[in-house]
């Protein structure tokens, strides 16, 4: 048991410096029953302020009903948070921010891709809808053509991204013109 406790915490220490690698500002480990789920985030969603609701497998209401990804993210045990860092020319910088926005995606989508060694089995999360395909099937109507790499939201998942960070130890503003993203993976 306790072979398996120290071999459980170098694949953490591991897989924290591969998201590193990968380009993560910073990331941390914390167990999934720490993470603050709130099913009012499906009605935040609901108002469509990103204007995703309906167009992308991985946005409500297609991804699935609140309580049963919940319970789906519930049943892993441990989580990796990370966070990557844009800098803005000031608080208006739009395309900064979306600069910053394809940084995370590209981020994540590296690390989710070399991942399988140290989790096995895991739950894939990021920032916003899915960026996988550059347009959602869900437009045309048809099914998701790479689910094995879709990312859904963790505001999707009723994950409040603000609580996520000070629980997990990251900051969830790094600075005055800055822009921070988070993504996860569930595993364990």
């Amino acid at each position: 048991m306790l072979r398996k406790a120290a071999r459980d915490v170098a694949d953490e220490a591991a897989l924290n410096a591969l998201a590193l690698r990968c380009g993560a500002f910073k990331a941390a480990a914390i167990d999934v029953s720490d993470i603050p789920f709130r099913r009012e985030f499906r009605d935040a969603c609901k108002q469509n302020r990103c204007g995703k609701y309906g167009t992308n497998w991985m946005c409500p209401p297609d991804v699935g009903d609140i309580d049963e990804l919940i319970a789906r993210a519930s049943a892993y045990k441990r989580a990796l948070v990370l966070q990557s860092v844009g800098v803005l020319t000031d608080s208006f910088d739009v395309e900064g921010m979306e600069l910053a926005s394809r940084k995370h995606r590209k981020l994540l989508v590296s690390f989710f891709s070399k991942i399988t060694p140290y989790v096995g089995r895991a739950l894939k999360l990021g920032g916003g809808a899915c960026l996988v395909c550059e347009r959602c099937a869900k437009c045309t109507g048809d099914l998701c053509r790479h689910p094995e790499k879709a990312i859904a939201s963790l505001e999707a998942y009723g994950i409040a991204v603000s609580e996520l960070a000070e629980r997990s130890g990251l900051q969830y503003v790094n600075g005055v013109n800055t822009i921070t993203y988070f993504g996860a993976v569930l595993y364990g």
